[in-house]
């Protein structure tokens, strides 16, 4: 029950989905050097200010540095171009998420690839529940984002301080639907553990079984999920 109220009252108040901020309008209107041209993907005046000198990892009031505003408006050139002059892949911003996992939460597979191919990591502890790219991926059922995350090494069983992995949150975060459930097919097929419970010690089976999800109690219950 304090698993089903806590899930509920994330989704209704949004928190899990909203605590990562894009810049405003008003912010990248007043946006000025690298961070303009990685807003605009002005690639052109990315690579003037580059080989000035301009600092790659300098932050706005947000933490954001160009590579994530870039990441946000999916100016991959600009992204590349970014890596190339050796800014930092994994650096944070102020909410702790970084760009792979700003491309996981917005289901932007094509960024996400392009970052993957530069090296950027996809094992960080990101954001203020101290998850993964992939549990906010698998929470949103992005289910190609999950696959690539999952390709690339990324930590299948972390825990956050909610106490839930990337199955769980494939459950207790998700609709049931399809994508949720091509979710949950990528992390069994990837070897996740299905027994990890959560802090009321709750399985997997046992929550998708509470939620009427039959889909994925079939599929949980075909891998030896207990």
């Amino acid at each position: 029950m304090k698993t089903l109220l806590l899930a509920v009252s994330l989704a209704l108040s949004g928190i899990s989905v909203q605590a990562q901020v894009a810049p405003s309008a008003a912010e990248a209107a007043a946006y000025t050097g690298l961070h303009m041209a990685a807003h605009k993907g002005d690639l052109a005046k990315l690579q003037r200010l580059v080989a000035s000198g301009a600092a790659l990892n300098t932050t706005d009031g947000h933490g954001r540095t160009p590579l994530h505003v870039a990441t946000f408006a999916r100016q991959r050139e600009v992204i590349r171009a970014l890596a190339k002059a050796g800014t930092d892949l994994n650096q944070l911003e102020s909410d702790r998420y970084d760009a792979v996992t700003i491309a996981s939460v917005a289901d932007d597979e094509d960024t996400l690839k392009v970052l993957l191919q530069l090296g950027a990591s996809v094992k960080q502890t990101t954001s203020r529940y101290d998850g993964t790219a992939l549990i906010a991926a698998a929470h949103l059922g992005h289910d190609g984002v999950v696959r690539q995350l999952i390709a690339a090494g990324a930590p299948l069983d972390h825990v956050n301080n909610l106490h839930w992995t990337a199955v769980i949150e494939s459950i207790v975060l998700g609709d049931g639907g399809a994508r949720h459930q091509a979710t949950l097919k990528a992390l069994i097929d990837g070897g996740a553990n299905l027994q990890l419970a959560d802090r009321s010690g709750q399985t997997p089976l046992s929550l998708a079984k509470a939620r009427g999800y039959s889909a994925m109690v079939s599929m949980l219950e075909k891998a030896g999920a207990r």
